[in-house]
């Protein structure tokens, strides 16, 4: 699997690429703060709501708290036949701003 450090991830982001990048922590975990170009999709529901990653242009970027819940779903997706980049850190090693609330 690919691994991108946070820092990396968002001087991609701050540089204008556009990225498939898919938020895999809780629904009040989102709320207390993410990244504002990223989708939620919390790992308890994921394999329910695979159909919606249809519409993403791979590879996927995935992130969670600590890049632990994201590596498992990068396994399961690259399993599955998807081009995946897990986020090494996480939301406690993302250094840009981030957006709070639904």
């Amino acid at each position: 699997m690919k691994e991108i450090t946070a820092s990396e991830l968002e001087t991609r982001l701050r540089s204008g690429e556009k990225l498939s990048l898919i938020d895999v922590r809780e629904p009040d975990e989102w709320a207390d703060g993410h990244i504002k170009e990223a989708v939620s999709m919390p790992l308890s529901v994921f394999v329910e709501r695979l159909g919606e990653l249809n519409g993403f242009e791979e590879p996927l970027y995935l992130m969670c708290r600590s890049g632990n819940r994201s590596s498992r779903a990068c396994d399961y997706l690259e399993a599955q036949g998807y081009e995946v980049v897990n986020v090494l850190g996480g939301m406690l090693s993302w250094p840009g701003e981030v957006v709070t609330g639904e």
